[in-house]
């Protein structure tokens, strides 16, 4: 009897390699409160910067850099920035969720090993409209790829990865020296930690639950009735 061969399969990882990719992928934490006061070996930094510079980019732009940020004053200077925003933002939650809200840790700017701002320059590809003509915003859209990228290798290392979104982007351009044409995309607290949450902090303090994939799932069209073996699965992933 001649061997069967499965295309689909042809080129996959074996089941170990494969099996430690979702479990970096489902392992992977926002990261606030559980930065340990150990460094952050040099070599494991390039290592993760390495994985981030091999994201995908449309037309090959590779429009990312990564600003390192290892100054406390300037780290604490980034953290007021939070700060205000914060406060910022705090009218526009829902009243009954403000409590809440107030308790919980958002950041470990200054906990954190180090800091890195994942910065996008929109002028690196303008002489190179490749995927760009019709969505300008890909170069955006890429970097963010080069994001998670980082977080999920540094996962597979070990290293916790905590992302700053509550900040006024003009003063962390002000802040980090950033000529106009750069964009901040990420800025992340990165650092050894004491261990990785079960489940998200957001999550595990009601904040939020995870959706069902099931109901996110389409058929040929927005709204779109169908695939109900695929979302039968779907289900039975989501346990």
């Amino acid at each position: 009897m001649s061997e069967t061969h499965d295309p689909a399969g042809h080129n996959a990882f074996d089941d170990l390699a494969r099996d430690a990719v979702y479990q970096a992928i489902f392992g992977r934490r926002d990261v606030r409160s559980q930065f340990s006061t150990a460094p952050l070996d040099d070599a494991v930094l390039a290592r993760l910067l390495n994985a981030a510079h091999h994201a995908p980019s449309v037309g090959y732009m590779q429009p990312w850099n990564f600003i390192i940020i290892r100054d406390m004053a300037r780290r604490q200077a980034m953290r007021e920035l939070f700060l205000a925003a914060r406060q910022q933002e705090l009218p526009q939650i829902e009243t009954e969720r403000r409590a809440l809200y107030a308790k919980l840790k958002l950041e470990g700017i200054c906990e954190s090993a180090v800091n890195i701002c994942v910065t996008c320059d929109r002028n690196r590809s303008r002489n190179s409209p490749l995927g760009r003509w019709h969505n300008p915003q890909m170069d955006l859209y890429s970097t963010v790829c080069a994001v998670q990228n980082f977080w999920l290798a540094a996962r597979a290392e070990g290293i916790g990865v905590g992302w700053v979104s509550i900040v006024d982007t003009p003063a962390l351009q002000r802040l980090l020296g950033m000529p106009d044409h750069v964009v901040p995309i990420a800025y992340l607290c990165v650092g050894p930690v004491h261990g990785f949450a079960n489940k998200p902090d957001l999550e595990r303090v009601g904040w939020g639950t995870r959706l069902s994939l099931a109901d996110l799932i389409m058929s040929d069209c927005f709204g779109g009735e169908g695939e109900a073996e695929l979302k039968q699965i779907a289900k039975t992933l989501s346990g």
